[in-house]
């Protein structure tokens, strides 16, 4: 992999050398390296206990809330350092989170659960927070009808989409997104994909942890493969779909060779896709 430039350029977001711990002697992350353009979809894959929501904490400043803390390297959203800031400040760079599971806030309304989006952001006048409701609404239209709705009544897939919409109330320029597809029937899968794809192509840059491999490759334009906390394998997501690793560890595709050593490789093959 380069390393990254002393200065990350104005639109990408660039983690150079990260190692991150929990308590005092839980080492997460080590010596991790990535770059996420403003201009693209760049997604994370591994195994469950990889490391991936625990780079997208350290990026958007959630770490301490996890006990977690960065014991060396720097993250910078173009020349804004976020190495350490708080949540808050992250949101205020530009940079918000979309965690997994959801985590709407069920006894609120849909409206009010998008407004909660604006809390620790620069304060917009009135008319101007109504317009980036509206803005959602339009992207999602059915919120748009269960606006005055407890977001605890959504099914799934509306409140992913809630949650999505309340991260964009932010207006950031990059998104980071864990599982979004986690639990959710195929045919709303696909719904949250086009939105991801809506999202991007409105100018917004997009970090994609997601198990759902083929749904990240096909979404993203450059991968990297996250294991045990290093940074094993990257490039553009096309080609790593068609490599044998990736389409074997990931995508569950065997040749007819292997496919007669299938049950011996299971172990193997539930590590990775855990």
């Amino acid at each position: 992999m380069r390393p990254p430039p002393a200065t990350a350029p104005p639109d990408e977001l660039v983690v150079d050398d990260l190692t991150v711990v929990y308590g005092r002697s839980i080492q997460a992350l080590t010596s991790v390296t990535l770059r996420a353009p403003v201009g693209g979809i760049v997604a994370l894959l591994g195994a469950n206990g990889a490391g991936k929501s625990t780079l997208l904490r350290a990026v958007s400043g959630t770490l301490p809330l996890h006990t977690g803390s960065i014991a060396g390297g720097t993250i910078h959203f173009g020349e804004r350092p976020l190495t350490s800031l708080p949540p808050a400040d992250v949101v205020a760079a530009g940079v918000v989170q979309v965690p997994e599971g959801r985590r709407v806030f069920s006894e609120l309304s849909v409206e009010e659960n998008l407004r909660a989006g604006l809390l620790g952001t620069p304060a917009l006048r009135r008319p101007a927070a109504r317009d980036a409701v509206d803005r959602i609404f339009g992207l999602f239209p059915v919120l748009a009808e269960r606006r005055r709705q407890s977001a605890g009544l959504l099914s799934g897939g509306e409140q992913q989409m809630l949650a999505l919409g309340r991260a964009l109330m932010a207006g950031p320029r990059m998104l980071l997104l864990d599982e979004p597809s986690l639990g959710l029937a195929p045919q709303i899968v696909e719904r949250i994909a086009q939105i991801v794809r809506d999202i991007h192509a409105q100018g917004t840059g997009v970090l994609l942890v997601e198990q759902n491999a083929a749904l990240a490759l096909e979404l993203s334009d450059h991968a990297y493969v996250l294991d045990v906390g290093r940074i094993r394998l990257d490039g553009p997501s096309d080609e790593l779909s068609c490599s044998d690793d990736i389409r074997r560890l990931y995508l569950g595709e065997q040749d007819e060779e292997e496919s007669a050593l299938a049950p011996a490789a299971l172990p193997e093959l539930a590590r990775w896709s855990g």
